[in-house]
């Protein structure tokens, strides 16, 4: 049988052996709550980095939730299996989709978006509500990740769609998908490589998880790229604030202090 490790390597997604507590979840489904209120004309499926306090719309007490969610020693742990003792935390997102008009993720690979050298990211994913195929769960390709290789991604003016781009359909071999179904509290961990989407919602039960992505200290998170690099992503990232959450900077090359601002404390 296949370990934890293993699956990871092998398919580029594996379930968490242990769900969060209940009170937790719950915890974090109020923070949901809370951030969905204060942002109504962000749709709620492209919450983006809620652990970050400067923006106009996240105050630093809400995102302080949303940090101490992301530095959770637990889901560290787990991490650090995966990637090494050196972590970084860079981003997170909130993928709420509400009933019945919940969008749709179209295929793709995380990494078509990021400017991260070398490209190296694990990202944890929060089941708030139960994910399932009614409600639009999370699909992917086991072993697409192998190649460490991006696929070309295609324009497309979808507006019923959370992304503005998309692989191929002919460069996918759709008898693999799988459907990352999880209960309330479980979490997944997948690959920056592998090649995966979302159907919207059709049902009348709501479908939020909470996505927190991790990079290991060796990868530098190159802010020239992301000013000039956006490759379709409608936010800046030359600015973005980045915590070391674990261990050393291996590269060296990682700054820690841009878009931070003094009054913060930059550890978790």
């Amino acid at each position: 049988m296949r370990n934890f490790q293993e699956i990871y390597e092998t398919d580029g997604l594996v379930r968490a052996p242990f769900s969060l507590s209940e009170a937790l979840v719950d915890d974090m489904s109020e923070s949901l709550e809370k951030l969905m209120f204060d942002n109504p004309a962000i749709p709620p499926e492209s919450l983006i980095c809620p652990h970050i306090p400067y923006g106009t719309t996240h105050n630093a007490r809400s995102a302080r939730k949303w940090l101490e969610y992301a530095s959770n020693p637990g889901i560290l742990d787990l991490v650090e299996s995966l990637i090494g003792p050196d972590i970084i935390l860079w981003g997170s997102q909130v993928f709420c989709k509400p009933p019945n008009v919940g969008k749709g993720v179209p295929w793709h690979q995380d990494g078509h978006y990021w400017p991260i050298k070398p490209l190296a990211t694990c990202s944890v994913w929060i089941a708030l509500d139960p994910a399932n195929l009614d409600n639009g769960c999370m699909r992917y390709i086991p072993g697409s990740h192998l190649t460490a290789k991006l696929v070309p991604h295609d324009g497309i003016p979808d507006e019923n769609g959370v992304l503005r781009e998309r692989i191929s359909i002919g460069d996918l071999d759709e008898r693999k998908v799988t459907d990352n179904i999880l209960r309330k509290g479980e979490l997944s961990l997948h690959d920056v490589y592998l090649i995966h989407s979302s159907l919207p919602n059709k049902s009348t039960n709501r479908r939020a998880g909470f996505v927190i992505r991790y990079m290991p200290s060796s990868s530098v998170f190159d802010r020239v790229v992301g000013l000039k690099d956006q490759r379709g992503v409608q936010f800046d990232m030359s600015k973005r604030p980045i915590w070391l959450l674990r261990g050393d900077d291996k590269s060296k090359k990682n700054n820690f202090e841009v878009g931070h601002k003094q009054y913060y404390i930059l550890s978790a």
